[in-house]
């Protein structure tokens, strides 16, 4: 028998206005896009806004439905339709914010099993880390340089 250890590595921000200016905006985008997310049985919001390497953003809601698990998270909205609209585009950046309509949502939400899962195709597809930015309605702000830090052993192709 052995052992292994795994270490993740966040950088953490006191508030969004720590963030350099380019990465204020894109949070602030996913901020905007929250607050348009269909969320009538969770009554949680969340937004995703990704930035492309040939400079598009691509914004992204949940959007719930009364038959779950049919819904979709924010981040996997995003990522699907970077995927369909620029299937050659690399996503560099992605901003992730939540917030309750019940309760002021104050440390950061880092995206769910399925979208960790489907972040990580893409950026093995692309072959370059994506930097993931997550917060709460307010409060500080998770920086992780690569997805590895959220999902370490990733599952890809390779074992099919």
């Amino acid at each position: 028998m052995k052992e292994i250890s795994i270490t993740s590595s966040f950088t953490i921000y006191d508030n969004i206005n720590e963030l350099s200016q380019d990465i204020q905006d894109l949070m602030n985008q996913a901020i905007e896009i929250r607050k348009k997310a269909y969320a009538p049985y969770s009554q949680f919001r969340v937004g995703a806004a990704l930035l492309l390497d040939n400079g598009k953003v691509i914004l992204g809601s949940n959007q719930e439905n009364a038959a779950y698990p049919s819904g979709l998270c924010a981040e996997r909205t995003a990522i699907f339709y970077a995927g369909s609209a620029y299937p050659e585009a690399k996503i560099l950046k992605m901003a992730i914010t939540a917030a309750s309509d019940t309760n002021q949502t104050q440390a950061p939400i880092p995206p769910c099993g399925s979208c960790r899962q489907s972040i990580a195709e893409y950026e093995i597809k692309q072959d370059i880390p994506i930097e993931i930015y997550f917060m709460g309605e307010i409060g500080e702000v998770y920086k992780s340089a690569s997805l590895k830090n959220l999902l370490p052993f990733m599952f890809d192709k390779k074992f099919l």
